[in-house]
């Protein structure tokens, strides 16, 4: 065998690893109070795990159950600012159930590609 074995386990960077957390291991301390403070360490860190599942768990159902009222709102919101601009790009004519797309040229005209409007009179109060 030559000086330098690149098969070497000892020139292993996780050997090296290994070797030391298996002399960290052995430094610990051992007897009944060791013991017991691995122990509640465990039943900590699960509990702890638990939690957080059931943490996680609750936010998740509590979003899912909240998608439909938000979407409602949305649904509103967008209903309410499409009439504002149906009024708006109308000057006269008022849009029901208006699905339209608005393209602004640089004279300012407007131009709608559908939807169904009626004339407005404007005399009316």
């Amino acid at each position: 065998m030559s000086m330098f074995d690149p098969n070497d386990p000892r020139r292993n960077a996780a050997w090296q690893a290994a070797q030391q957390w298996r002399a960290r291991a052995s430094q610990s301390p051992r007897g009944p109070l060791g013991g017991l403070k691995l122990i509640l360490t465990w039943l900590l860190f699960g509990v702890l795990l638990i939690v957080g599942t059931v943490l996680g768990l609750f936010f998740l159902l509590l979003g899912w159950a909240m998608l439909p009222i938000v979407r409602y709102r949305m649904k509103k919101r967008l209903e309410q600012l499409r009439a504002e601009q149906a009024r708006e790009a109308g000057n006269g004519y008022y849009a029901h159930e208006t699905h339209y797309r608005e393209t602004r040229y640089g004279n300012g005209e407007h131009e709608l590609l559908e939807g169904d409007y009626e004339v407005r009179d404007e005399r009316k109060p």
